[in-house]
């Protein structure tokens, strides 16, 4: 069986703190704001994995009320959720992501988030794209007010689990 989920993420731009994208530090006088490191590429991968398991969302699991998550690496919430869709005997067959920021160009980072997204999902980096756009100076991400990171992820049951 194969399941297909996809999610969009956004966090607004702001000084004071880091951009984190892919688990990649990503040189920036901006970064993004949120409960956790709001990294808004491996939060839009996660919620897509979970949305392939008809499992909720993000917020179900790791609420932004909740302290323990405060300022969390990002990485982490992905391991969990990987965690949890091994445990239903699924694993990844591909993903395919998409980043909308206006600045700074992020061509340099790509094959590192790239590695770092596939050691979480436990899975070949040939399985993980990550591309990245501008917003040609129109609306919030041309005015640099905040990023977006889509994803759609492709899981299939494990052989030996069918039943």
């Amino acid at each position: 069986m194969i399941r297909i989920g996809q999610s969009t993420d956004i966090h607004p731009l702001v000084a004071g703190r880091p951009m984190i994208l892919g688990g990649v530090k990503i040189e920036s006088p901006v970064g993004l704001m949120g409960h956790s490191d709001a990294d808004a590429l491996v939060h839009a991968v996660a919620e897509a994995i979970l949305g392939a398991l008809a499992l909720g969302d993000l917020g179900k699991y790791f609420p932004d009320t909740d302290e323990r998550y405060h300022n969390m690496d990002s990485i982490k919430i992905l391991t969990q959720v990987v965690a949890m869709m091994h445990e239903r005997h699924y694993h990844i067959v591909n993903i395919d992501s998409m980043i909308l920021l206006e600045k700074p160009k992020l061509a340099p980072y790509i094959d590192q988030m790239r590695a770092n997204i596939a050691e979480a999902l436990q899975t070949h980096i040939d399985n993980v794209s990550i591309k990245a756009t501008r917003g040609e100076k129109l609306g919030f991400i041309g005015r640099q007010e905040g990023v977006v990171a889509q994803a759609v992820v492709l899981i299939e049951r494990t052989e030996e689990s069918i039943d």
